[in-house]
């Protein structure tokens, strides 16, 4: 089984840029470029040269820095089919049920609309991680922008079918914010006090809180679980239909 190297590293003001490199081959995958300089700075760290760009959605601060890294590297630019007219320089497109393969590495697509209209995530199975960009977060999950809360909540419910062990990398930091948002929708869940503690030490301590897993976005995340009774009597939902109660949730979170 192929473990690839994975290099996680702030960028602009909340986001995660990730590098992913399997050694054999000598390819190295950036997922999304929120900016050159911050991707360029970790590849000479590391001494990787960069191969791939793989683009979760077309927004700027996931593609800013697409073009310089493209001129600089001659990557190749990877990214979803229904966003391509918005992602510069992009060589390829894919889209749910496309696999790809990288040296020893295998990765499926799998569409994830809701964020934007044409979002996806990607995984790789047998190292155990995907990458869900702006549809998930630790214990919180993106704004419904483009698409429709239904249209989200099937999104999520896609990552949460995902082994319970997958590592799960998301574009940002904002586990602390989404957790005391959590704990106002659940607020008798033990688990979630307890996760947003630790995160609350570890970014006290300038230490990233990513990557979640899919096991611990079950226990805690209030956007996966729409099917609680606890959270449909809170949000005054007791008999709707699972989305329409993440609907709510949502938009509770929109307001907060």
């Amino acid at each position: 089984m192929i473990q690839p190297d994975i290099h996680q590293f702030p960028c602009l003001k909340d986001n995660f840029g990730v590098l992913v490199h399997d050694e054999e081959s000598g390819v190295t995958l950036a997922i999304d470029a929120p900016d050159a300089d911050a991707v360029e700075r970790a590849l000479d760290r590391k001494g990787w040269r960069l191969t791939h760009i793989l683009v979760t959605h077309h927004h700027a601060d996931h593609t800013a820095g697409i073009p310089a890294l493209k001129a600089s590297s001659g990557c190749t630019v990877i990214g979803p089919r229904a966003e391509a007219q918005r992602i510069p320089e992009l060589d390829q497109e894919v889209g749910e049920p496309d696999t790809l393969a990288f040296g020893g590495l295998r990765a499926a697509v799998i569409d994830t609309p809701g964020h934007t209209i044409g979002h996806v995530s990607y995984w790789f199975p047998e190292a155990k991680v995907a990458f869900v960009g702006d549809t998930l977060f630790a214990m919180g999950c993106g704004r419904v922008l483009e698409g429709t809360a239904e249209m989200m909540w099937g999104s999520l419910m896609k990552i949460a079918a995902l082994p319970p062990d997958t590592a799960l990398y998301c574009g940002h930091e904002y586990t602390v914010a989404n957790g005391r948002f959590g704990l106002s929708i659940e607020p008798d869940n033990l688990k979630l006090k307890a996760r947003l503690d630790e995160a609350e030490r570890l970014r006290a301590d300038g230490q990233p809180t990513l990557p979640t897993r899919v096991d611990a976005e079950l226990e805690t995340n209030v956007f996966l679980r729409a099917d609680q009774r606890s959270i449909r009597e809170r949000v005054g939902l007791p008999l709707a239909p699972d989305w329409k109660v993440f609907a709510e949730v949502r938009e509770r979170k929109n307001r907060a």
